[in-house]
């Protein structure tokens, strides 16, 4: 025993000084961040927000509390954007012929644009393709179509006689509503708006006929030397090209419908109203028009237009109408927009700056609220409406909170880390 003991103390030792052979040094403790999270970066749990002044002052916070204002109360619903009476014209052949291309080019595709009395087609009567010289039954068929063309140019005469007639009659049917209506009588609201529509009716039924009696009047067929003069078929109106009916090369008989031009500047948008609701609209004032799912820009004014009275009765709702520019295009016909009308009266309601909400990836509205000094809390908040960048509050925080107004999206990015 006595001999093993100095290799036993040597082995003791060995095992005692070799876990700290090798030790790496500490490493330099973190730096703590200038902010404090409950949940960090849990987006459906609410957090609470520490910062220090240093960094609300980096951050550029605002707060402002949450007023109680009288609001004059707005409704959202959808819209369709639809073409007003009158804006779609279909052309059809004046005569019986065969279809020839203007240019090179061809006739105008479905889509493009064309202007008032451009020609998009030309029309060469009686198959003479080839040949200026008429044969005898050539000759009688050009006498028919004579006839025809005649009495297409007698009924678009008259058809202006009777357009003209109808519209003296709105006038005189407008006139008789409003006086009702104005000096308190009898009349109505409801009464006054469809006598206008059917003034507006009256003269698109008016300028299509006055239209159609001008095309028919620049045809001429001359027989006496044996030729047939081309006719160019041209469009009644500046505006696209919404569909063909015919192409170059074919054949084609009297009143034969060739192409439909459609004008989308203006524009109407067609709004169904429960029925139950119309009375608490106030009609006769501007919506707001917006496409959906919003790109960031001012939403459009639209003034309200008589139309002609429409409804659906299995969903119970009555139809508004309203004018919109479209010059640059934006809007198509068929599409679907948000509207947003006025309702009479007003209310109080809770309002903070529309730049105080942000907006999570689900389309959800949250603002922050100054619960403590230095300290901050993501709150909910549905918002029905904006009005006048002021964000209307249905739920949220109670008047009087403090709410950041500025700086918020940087507030959101430090909650989920994607600011420094």
């Amino acid at each position: 025993m006595k001999r093993s003991a100095p290799w036993l103390l040597a082995a003791i030792a060995w095992a005692v000084c070799l876990p700290g052979c090798g030790k790496k040094p500490a490493a330099a403790a973190k730096p703590e961040a200038p902010f404090k999270l409950d949940h960090p970066g849990v987006e459906s749990a609410l957090n609470t927000i520490t910062l220090p002044t240093e960094a609300e002052a980096h951050l550029g916070l605002k707060t402002a509390a949450i007023e109680l204002r009288s609001m004059r109360q707005r409704r959202v619903y959808g819209g369709d954007v639809v073409l007003p009476t009158g804006a779609s014209i279909i052309v059809a052949a004046p005569v019986g012929g065969t279809l020839q291309a203007v240019s090179q080019s061809g006739a105008p595709e479905v889509g493009s644009r064309v202007g008032r009395d451009e020609p998009v087609f030309i029309l060469l009567p009686l198959l003479s393709v080839e040949r200026n010289v008429l044969t005898p039954a050539e000759r009688m068929a050009l006498a028919q179509t004579k006839m025809t063309l005649a009495d297409l140019q007698i009924t678009a005469a008259g058809q202006i006689e009777q357009a003209e007639v109808a519209l003296d009659l709105a006038k005189t049917n407008l006139t008789r509503e409003e006086r009702l209506f104005n000096d308190g009588g009898a009349g109505t609201r409801r009464a006054v708006d469809t006598a206008r529509a059917a003034l507006a009716q009256a003269e698109k039924q008016l300028e299509a006929a006055q239209q159609r009696e001008e095309m028919l009047r620049k045809i001429e067929l001359d027989a006496d030397g044996g030729d047939v003069t081309p006719i160019p078929i041209v469009s009644p109106r500046d505006g696209v090209v919404r569909s063909q009916q015919a192409t170059v090369g074919q054949i084609v008989s009297v009143g034969t419908p060739l192409f439909e031009v459609m004008d989308c500047d203006p524009l109407w948008i067609k709004v169904p109203v429960y029925a139950g609701e119309v009375h608490a609209i106030e009609t006769n004032r501007a919506a707001s028009i917006e496409p959906l799912g919003g790109d960031g820009a001012a939403p459009q004014m639209a003034d309200p237009v008589p139309a002609p009275p429409t409804a659906d009765p299995q969903a119970a709702t009555v139809d508004l109408y309203y004018e919109l520019p479209n010059a640059d295009g934006a809007l198509r016909p068929g599409q679907r927009v948000d509207v947003t009308v006025m309702l009479r009266g007003e209310q109080q309601s809770r309002v903070i700056p529309w730049s105080a909400v942000v907006h999570d990836i689900y389309g959800g509205q949250w603002v922050y609220e100054e619960t403590a000094p230095h300290q901050y809390v993501r709150r909910r908040v549905q918002v029905p409406y904006i009005a006048d960048n002021l964000a209307v509050l249905d739920s949220g925080p109670p008047e009087g909170a403090n709410i950041v107004v500025e700086g918020v999206a940087e507030l959101f990015g430090t909650e989920f880390g994607a600011s420094h």
